[in-house]
């Protein structure tokens, strides 16, 4: 209307000016022209305008699809809906209120399984949606373009995450292209409106207006800052941190949503200085100053915000401040709880780490206490029964238990100390733990009466100390209890029922514990008792040696290793040292068995290498018969015989380290002694024997390779340092030199079990021996006789003559009779024993028999078996020796009695 009105006045003023009508002619075409110009422009305009919004409108349902999507999902409160109990109560009336305000075809919001939440028609809310939604859970939004009823339409779906980045649901927009289309010919109106009265000025200026925005947006097309203002704006005001822009004045230029309401802020408050907004003073005074900040914890009202503060430069403008905050009180009430969480794991996993290291049941208590103070508890003290302690199972009710461990933060306290019996009284707290109940909470002592009856003037001298909440768990096992552990604090917050679940599973960790240490501590004793069952309690005194040892097991109490001193016949000694593969109980055991072998091998006066010989078939036998948890084989052993008589060791030894001599003068020397392979795997090879002549006062050390060998070391270096360890100035006793080499040679704890036997030898009073050699000759035992008589009555002994005279009578006649030549007799005097030996070159071994009535032989045997304390019969390699022992002790006969007394003792039966 407009237009027309412009265009009748212009022919109204044409007619009127006909004498200018050339001019206004001219003028008329040139404004005719710039009208049909401005048309013609204009039309293009309208063209352009239809075109472009043909060809972008679908370009515009994605963007603003993707904007609401997006602005929808980072909205407050969105997560947290769909992560509530009844997500659609919530989401339908925003998802309603999104889409209309929008102007979009649909807001859906469904669960990651496709179950909608929304819908804009409410009889589809809780059924399945339509179409591919998989792409949009990986994060990334998902677009696409499909033809519906009522046209071509455009979705987008956007995953939305929870704090933990997991994905709780998503939002579906759709827009149709011809809504888009209907907005811009709403539009189109105005646009003709506006279009004619500002097509002449946007003609000037638009050559100069477009030159200088695309130098101000780089180039960029008004549809792509469309699209970016309304992403940044949709992101700046849906985002959950609050946003400040403030100037250099210290004007509040901008503040999103979020910033408002954590700080409080007047609907008005941009455009104001910061000061002047009601802040609290360190919130306002950073913001005031201009300063950096990185996560500052600012308090305002009830909440906790992290504040972070950054100049920004424009360009040679003023510079301003772009601060961000953020809501931290859950976080830190969360991450209080989750550090609480982590120390209580940390915990556990350190009293897994240090409880149940020593296998000891005190060691382990005492760990127990030592590891939860002070990060669970004050104090700690620990209860066990007093079976548990001996290595015992409790059985019965639970009346008392002994304080067996205590750690805290101070050492003045007023708990029972350790090693008190604490009688438990009824209805008292332990009491109630200790009958097999679950933990106990006391979390206010004060007001509790159910620990003070165990004593109650303890307790009112606890509650004075300042000990104040109590949580009591029992040690159980096996549903076996074993002790308690109470939990007390002083210091730190009382008890809360969640601690009681993290005090059952320590005490659980630590009743396995004990107990596993309850069990080593009874085996351990089963095993102490048979090794000191199967080793020499005491060994025996001989004239003919001084002697000192030492047993070190590598498994305390118990190894494979042995020593034996075995008094033989003729004033001899054996010694033995032997090693069993292996360590523990069964180690143990096969050591008792080769023990009692050697024993009983020796009790035959075998040499040494026949005493290896069958002890190596029986080591064999045990093997192949497999009546061992363990293999025999490979056990080692060293055999050696001393002679006081002449001052000779013979030794022999099967895959055993051959001994160490120290000399009179100090020297130490190595004798070489023939080897032979371990006990069980010789296969028939012959063993050695080496013979020594020992000076009085040598000392013969003895010992198995836990003493020398190391494991990175050649044996070598272990004897060098043994020969260094021997070779100390002066006359040492055997027991000064045992305890000088364990000291330079072993560790506090020996890798391998050691055996370490060291003796010092002496010689027999040539004055306390006499022998004589007896002729092939009956009339010869009369003689003998009477020399023999003669030299006893000269050693003093006149009380043991007359038995002395029927033993030498009846070992001579017998030597006589059934013997060959060489016959000789030998006398030894040796402390309280008168040994009478008879030797000959017959191999014949004599047996006691009872002879008949009418017989006139057979009873020498016999009464020598009855006068003397032992009697025996040993080999040679030219014969034989029949010796028997006369004790000089309370047995003796009394003096003065006669033969005939002295045969009177026994009848003609038993004679």
């Amino acid at each position: 209307m407009g237009a027309y009105k412009h265009l009748r006045r212009f022919r109204t003023w044409r007619s009127r000016r006909l004498p200018h009508l050339g001019q206004r002619s001219v003028a008329g075409q040139v404004f005719l022209l710039q009208v049909v110009v401005a048309l013609v422009l204009f039309a293009a305009t309208l063209l352009v305008l239809f075109v472009q919004s043909q060809r972008h409108a679908t370009d515009e349902a994605r963007d603003r699809s993707l904007a609401v999507s997006v602005a929808f999902g980072d909205a407050p409160g969105t997560a947290g809906a769909m992560q509530s109990a009844d997500p659609t109560r919530v989401l339908q009336p925003s998802a309603e209120k999104m889409r209309k305000s929008a102007n979009v075809g649909y807001v859906v919001a469904f669960d990651p399984k496709g179950i909608r939440w929304s819908h804009p028609d409410p009889s589809r809310i809780g059924g399945h949606v339509t179409g591919n939604f998989a792409p949009a859970l990986s994060g990334k939004p998902y677009q696409q373009t499909f033809e519906s009823a009522l046209g071509r339409a455009v979705d987008t779906t956007t995953a939305v995450f929870d704090d933990k980045g997991r994905v709780v649901g998503l939002i579906s927009v759709g827009i149709y292209v011809k809504s888009v289309n209907e907005m811009v010919s709403h539009q189109l109106p105005a646009v003709l409106t506006i279009a004619g009265g500002a097509l002449l000025l946007a003609a000037a200026g638009s050559a100069v207006v477009s030159r200088r925005l695309r130098r101000q947006t780089g180039g960029l097309a008004p549809a792509e800052m469309t699209r970016m203002y309304e992403h940044h704006d949709a992101v700046l005001h849906s985002v959950r941190e609050g946003v400040l822009i403030i100037d250099d004045r210290g004007v509040l230029t901008l503040a999103n949503d979020e910033a408002r309401r954590l700080l409080d802020l007047p609907h008005d408050a941009e455009q104001h200085e910061v000061t002047d907004l009601g802040l609290a003073p360190d919130t306002m005074e950073l913001l005031a100053s201009g300063r950096a900040a990185s996560d500052e914890v600012h308090s305002t009202g009830d909440r906790l915000l992290a504040v972070n503060l950054r100049t920004v430069e424009r360009g040679g403008a003023p510079p301003g401040s772009v601060v961000t905050l953020r809501d931290t009180t859950e976080l830190r009430e969360l991450a209080g709880r989750a550090e609480v969480a982590r120390s209580r794991l940390q915990l556990l996993l350190d009293a897994g780490a240090h409880i149940g290291t020593s296998l000891d049941v005190v060691r382990t208590a005492e760990e127990l206490a030592a590891v939860v103070v002070p990060r669970f508890a004050d104090f700690v003290t620990v209860e066990l029964l007093d079976p548990v302690l001996r290595g015992e199972e409790p059985t019965g009710a639970v009346t008392g238990m002994r304080r067996t461990a205590i750690a805290g933060i101070r050492t003045d306290h007023p708990l029972h100390p350790v090693g008190e019996m604490l009688h438990l009284r009824p209805g008292s707290l332990t009491a109630v733990t200790g009958s097999g109940g679950r933990a106990v909470l006391t979390a206010d002592l004060s007001a509790s009466d159910a620990w003070v009856p165990q004593d109650p003037s303890r307790a009112r001298a606890v509650l004075d100390y300042g000990i104040h909440s109590l949580i009591s768990v029992p040690l159980k096992t096996r549903a076996v209890v074993l002790g308690a552990v109470n939990f007390w604090r002083m210091d730190k917050e009382p008890f809360e029922p969640e601690d009681l679940s993290f005090s059952e599973e320590l005490a659980a960790r630590a009743g396995v514990a004990i107990d596993n240490a309850r069990r080593f501590t009874r085996e351990h004793d089963m095993a102490v008792t048979l090794q000191r069952s199967l080793l020499p309690g005491v060994l025996p005194s001989h004239s003919a040696l001084e002697v000192a040892h030492r047993y070190l097991p590598a498994q305390p109490g118990v190894g494979g290793d042995w020593y034996d001193v075995i008094p033989l016949s003729g004033a001899r000694v054996a010694l033995v040292v032997g090693d069993v593969v292996g360590h523990g109980l069964h180690a143990a055991a096969t050591m008792g068995r080769l023990r009692t072998a050697v024993h009983n091998f020796s009790a035959l006066d075998l040499s040494p290498d026949e005493l290896l010989a069958h002890l190596d078939d029986l080591v064999g036998r045990l093997d192949t018969e497999g009546d061992s948890d363990v293999e025999v084989s490979g056990a080692t052993c060293l055999y050696a015989i001393y002679d006081p008589v002449g001052g000779h060791c013979t030794l022999a030894r099967a895959g055993h380290p051959g001994p160490a001599l120290v000399h009179p003068d100090g020297t130490v020397t190595f004798p070489e002694i023939p080897g032979s392979p371990p006990l069980g795997i010789r296969e028939g090879l012959p063993v050695e024997t080496t013979d020594l002549a020992l000076p009085e006062g040598s000392r013969l050390v003895l010992f198995t390779d836990g003493l020398v060998e190391r494991r990175g070391h050649d044996i070598d270096v272990g004897l060098e340092a043994l020969r260094t360890a021997l070779e100390r100035p002066g006359d040492l006793s055997p027991e000064s030199t045992c305890r000088a080499v364990l000291d330079a040679l072993l560790s506090a704890r020996p890798t391998d079990d050691v055996a370490l036997l060291i003796a010092r030898t002496h010689l027999l009073d040539p004055g306390s021996v006499a022998d004589w050699d007896v002729p092939d000759e009956p009339d010869a035992v009369s003689g003998i006789r009477a020399e023999a008589s003669r030299v006893v009555n000269a050693w003093g002994l006149e009380d043991a003559v007359y038995t002395a005279e029927l033993i030498v009578s009846e070992l001579v006649t017998n030597a006589i009779r059934y013997g060959t030549q060489p016959i000789r007799l030998r006398l030894l005097y040796d402390d309280n024993t008168l040994i009478c030996e008879v030797a000959d070159g017959s191999s014949t071994a004599p047996h006691v028999r009872r002879a008949a009535t009418n017989d006139e032989g057979g009873r020498g045997l016999f009464i020598i078996a009855r006068l003397a304390h032992r009697w025996g019969t040993r080999y040679t390699a030219r014969g034989k020796v029949i010796w028997a022992e006369q004790s000089l002790g309370s047995g003796a006969p009394d003096k003065g009695v006669s033969g005939e007394a002295l045969l009177d003792q026994w009848t003609d039966d038993e004679l």
